[in-house]
């Protein structure tokens, strides 16, 4: 099968469009319709359907898809494997990193160790919700990522690295005077507080949820916010708290003296982030040794903030297969 035919399949998937496609590609529009002629007559099955969105795949047309990106991707590999043989390890490696974790604070250290261990290597790094990752890395879309484990997913592997506990940070003028002091709060005084969090889509948002049921009361909460630079500048302003890992939580206090954190108990709230890979497709040779690589800073990160609740998970019992 030609390739290119796949390409543009999946060039056209993407955009939803033949003639934005074709321009793109640099193909007459007629012989791009031609080249997903010739797939439709080799399946035997019709692949792509016309609607007032665009151009959507059928549900042959989906499972095409899922493989073409597979197949290009390895293919992308075994040329760049096959001109780097008997030399330096070299290619492309897209890595996700979840926000609010860990994974946003390990990504100019990761930046760091692979250009000087490994300059043949081009990383891509991509910020976002673990779901969007999941779902990137079962598609063959990403190689890797690092992100909070949200329990079994079929398609994927998780790896536990490490786990983290949560921390409220708040503007110390918020605090009711009884807590100002205190090292640590627990969930009901926390409820007392207006809080600015992550929308429930996030790992560490739906922990809070679930733990504020169980103790049974409700958290006051004034916004949802994606992003975590909006969060900050949120609580900044003295809007409300938030809940965040060390790792976020930190960020927050980092020239802002006026900022009061305050480890969660009663009960204590713990995130476990992993590392994700397909079970599917084999991990390419770079892909692999970032990986290493990703475990490594994971657990020096863990090292440096034991007394934050940040703890390392060792590496002969990190393997864990979804179902």
């Amino acid at each position: 099968m030609d390739t290119r035919r796949l390409h543009a399949f999946v060039k056209i998937v993407d955009i939803g469009s033949l003639t934005r496609a074709a321009a793109i590609l640099h193909i007459a529009q007629p012989a791009l319709s031609q080249q997903i002629v010739a797939l439709e007559t080799h399946f035997g099955k019709q692949l792509l359907v016309r609607s007032k969105r665009g151009v959507i795949p059928t549900d042959a047309g989906r499972a095409l898809y899922r493989h073409a990106q597979v197949m290009l991707r390895q293919l992308e590999q075994a040329e760049t494997d096959i001109g780097s043989a008997g030399t330096q390890i070299a290619g492309h490696v897209s890595v996700g990193l979840a926000p609010l974790s860990t994974a946003a604070t390990l990504s100019l250290p990761l930046l760091k160790e692979v250009r000087e261990r490994y300059p043949g290597i081009i990383l891509q790094i991509n910020e976002n919700i673990g779901g969007v990752i999941s779902e990137m890395i079962m598609t063959g879309k990403m190689d890797v990522a690092f992100i909070y484990d949200p329990g079994e997913i079929r398609g994927v592997n998780f790896e536990p690295v490490l786990t983290e506990d949560l921390f409220l940070v708040a503007p110390k003028d918020l605090l009711p005077d009884d807590l100002e002091h205190h090292e640590e709060i627990s969930v009901k005084e926390v409820s007392r507080l207006d809080l600015v969090l992550a929308t429930r889509i996030h790992t560490v948002r739906q922990l809070i949820d679930l733990t504020f049921r169980r103790v049974g009361v409700d958290a006051r909460v004034i916004a949802e916010i994606e992003s975590v630079p909006t969060i900050a500048r949120a609580v900044w302003a003295g809007l409300g708290a938030t809940i965040l890992p060390w790792s976020s939580a930190n960020a927050l206090l980092t020239g802002h003296n006026e900022m009061a954190v305050r480890r969660i108990t009663k009960p204590s709230m713990q995130v476990k982030v992993s590392i994700c890979t397909s079970d599917q497709l084999p991990l390419s040779e770079p892909a692999k040794v970032v990986s290493d690589l990703l475990a490594e800073l994971a657990h020096k990160f863990a090292e440096d903030h034991q007394s934050k609740g940040v703890q390392a998970i060792p590496r002969q019992t990190r393997a864990r297969k979804t179902a």
